[in-house]
């Protein structure tokens, strides 16, 4: 057995140790891994480095998350305990239970302490919501989706031109994130 397992699963928020069992389903941690994946792929020798879900972010006294997924570039963040300060992206897979943090105090706490990028990924609606830095508060840029065949039917010609299953990383000029990679294998 694997020590790390007996472990408990919980964040500190705002000075509260906050639970998080059950551990997350399937399609949470297929998510979270394909994004992973992605993040790998393009930052094979590069700086920046991919973290998967499951290691703890200190950001202060009061805040240790657990997000989903992470990008570091600063190699002076990593400890064999956690990340230590800002990852310049953040990934959180929403859940029934952490929805309302995760959109909230979460998203607040990451830009206060400096996150450039945070992305919002929902499930069922099989979006991500795309938010950039300004000052110490993450502000929303792009929801993502993919639409079923009903909803592209509903939009007009305009809006289905438009409309694009994929989007850049504001962290990388040349990353292109496509949600079928996002959603892929999902059960």
């Amino acid at each position: 057995m694997v020590a790390y397992q007996d472990e408990p699963w919980e964040e500190l928020i705002n000075g509260e140790v906050v639970l998080m069992s059950p551990r997350p389903v399937y399609n949470h941690n297929r998510i979270a891994f394909n994004i992973a994946h992605i993040f790998e792929n393009y930052l094979k020798g590069k700086r920046c480095t991919v973290i998967a879900d499951g290691m703890d972010l200190y950001l202060s006294d009061k805040d240790r998350f657990v997000p989903d997924t992470m990008v570091v570039c600063d190699p002076d963040k990593l400890q064999p305990k956690g990340v230590f300060g800002a990852p310049d992206l953040v990934v959180e897979v929403l859940s029934p239970k952490t929805a309302k943090r995760d959109k909230g105090y979460k998203k607040d706490v990451y830009g206060k302490h400096g996150v450039r990028e945070y992305w919002i990924v929902d499930i069922p609606n099989r979006s991500v919501e795309q938010y950039f830095l300004q000052g110490e508060t993450l502000t929303l840029h792009d929801i993502h989706t993919i639409l079923d065949e009903v909803e592209m039917d509903r939009l007009t010609e305009a809006e289905r031109a438009a409309y694009s299953t994929s989007f850049q990383c504001s962290l990388y000029d040349d990353l292109t994130i496509h949600l079928e990679d996002v959603f892929s294998r999902l059960i």
